[in-house]
């Protein structure tokens, strides 16, 4: 087996300084494009790819990096529509100075994992050569918020914490805004779909709240504040936030006579899907059955949701420019939402399951 190519073998046979091959990469408008050209190829010829990224972090104190964490499976991030709008405005914000993006995937469950694959899966945290990172959902005490913690490394979340940075909605109030538009139009039965550390299509008819992503857990208790005396809410959950989950935690609702007059969805993904899922046992949504959403995504238009807007891309460019500028960005900021009222909305029928609902 041949020898390591180096950054000093390159320079040896390309007649150059170290420094120079550095340059080539790093720094190329500090050589002619003559001199960069002759370096490259060489650098091609010989089969070295550049300088090693964690190596330059350990020289210089920095990788001109941030990472993500994903507590979901790595694929997700690139169906999910917030999630693809969170990570644009974050791009946005670190391509202008220069700063990559690293997705970092972490078990969606830690409950119920052993000390081994928790390690494993912290090893990715532990591993990652990065500036800083961003949490999206996670609160202080989850294992890779602390992993990260003890490297020392600036940090954002999206939920409240005592240690970092965070960009946040009140999800709390955004659940009574929901709540008291389904109230004031005479909803008095009604159901919450919820997204749950679970795998899509997992039926969950007994959610436990404590496991619920802090974002879900915010949202229910502020319909649950917006409910008069008298009024029902069932929680389930069809598992994470996916088509799939909607589909069965809707199937599940709407099966027999005593189904919710409104059912209000943790997100636009989870609420189109149980959208379509009524329209296919012959229900009229915003008629028979309302049905909510929460982010505003472009799907939630094309169906006609009614649901709660948030500035998914500002938040992204807010917490990277948290961590590029910390000496120019506070440590908490707050987002509006606002209600989007659309068809999926109406008032509730005068009779369901053989009983008057008033």
């Amino acid at each position: 087996m041949g020898s390591r190519v180096t950054l000093r073998s390159v320079a040896e046979a390309a007649g150059v300084s170290t420094a120079a091959v550095s340059y080539a990469f790093n720094r190329p408008q500090r050589l002619s494009a003559e001199v960069r050209t002759r370096i490259l190829a060489v650098a091609r010829d010989l089969g070295y790819a550049g300088p090693n990224a964690a190596a330059r972090s350990l020289r210089t104190g920095r990788a001109n990096a941030v990472g993500v964490i994903l507590t979901t499976e790595l694929a997700y991030a690139f169906r999910d529509p917030y999630v693809l709008d969170l990570l644009g405005g974050l791009a946005e914000t670190l391509a202008a100075g220069r700063t990559s993006l690293v997705l970092i995937p972490f078990a969606p469950v830690v409950a119920g994992l052993t000390d081994v694959q928790v390690r494993e899966s912290l090893d990715a945290v532990h591993r990652a050569v990065i500036d800083g990172a961003v949490a999206d959902g996670l609160t202080d005490a989850h294992p890779a918020v602390r992993a990260l913690a003890d490297r020392s490394l600036p940090l954002v979340l999206s939920a409240e914490s005592s240690a970092a940075r965070c960009v946040l909605i009140d999800d709390r109030q955004a659940g009574r805004t929901v709540g008291r538009h389904l109230v004031d139009l005479g909803h008095r039965d009604l159901a919450m779909v919820v997204a749950a550390p679970d795998p899509p299509g997992r039926l969950v008819p007994t959610v436990d709240e404590a496991t619920l992503y802090p974002y879900s857990r915010n949202r229910l208790a502020g319909v649950r504040d917006a409910l008069p005396p008298g009024a029902r809410l069932r929680v389930v959950s069809g598992g994470g936030n996916a088509t799939g989950s909607g589909h069965t935690a809707a199937a599940a609702l709407l099966a027999g006579g005593d189904r919710p007059t409104a059912i209000v969805a943790d997100s636009d993904v989870l609420a189109a899907a149980v959208a379509h899922t009524a329209a296919e046992r012959g229900l009229r949504v915003g008629h028979d059955l309302s049905v909510t959403g929460f982010d505003d995504v472009p799907l939630a238009a094309a169906v006609g949701l009614t649901t709660v807007r948030q500035p998914i891309a500002e938040k992204g460019r807010l917490m990277a420019r948290m961590l590029l500028d910390p000496a120019g960005t506070p440590n908490r900021v707050t987002l509006p939402t606002h209600l989007v009222v659309r068809s999926s909305t109406g008032p509730a029928p005068a009779r369901r399951a053989g009983r008057t609902l008033t």
